[in-house]
């Protein structure tokens, strides 16, 4: 993988912040939270991720979650919505997202030009 940590000794391996939302079919979630299922996998991914922060609202009519994390690898989205889709059916979304800091950022090198 280009620009690995390996191939940096000094660096952090780059991340990219993402933000994860998802929505839970009603019927399928129902019967997830009468069976503890909803609360088993949501700590699983929780635990695993490590988020940012994780917001859980209704949306649409469904139970929903928007999720904030570092993916260091492309390959950590089976790891993320595998769980979601499997367990729950879950309709995901995997969006990269910046924070204000990023923004200025970002901001900044375009201004300079």
């Amino acid at each position: 993988m280009l620009g690995a940590a390996e191939d940096f000794p000094n660096r952090e391996e780059p991340t990219m912040r993402m933000m994860l939302k998802f929505t839970l079919p009603v019927e399928k979630s129902n019967a997830a939270v009468s069976d503890g299922s909803l609360g088993r996998t949501m700590e699983s991914v929780l635990s695993k991720l490590k988020p940012e922060a994780a917001y859980f609202a209704p949306m649409d009519g469904k139970r929903a979650g928007m999720i904030f994390f570092d993916m260091a690898d492309p390959s950590q989205i089976v790891e993320v919505v595998e769980p979601l889709f499997l367990g729950l059916n879950a309709t995901t979304e995997l969006v990269p997202v910046m924070n204000a800091e990023d923004l200025r950022k970002g901001l900044g090198k375009v201004a300079g030009k």
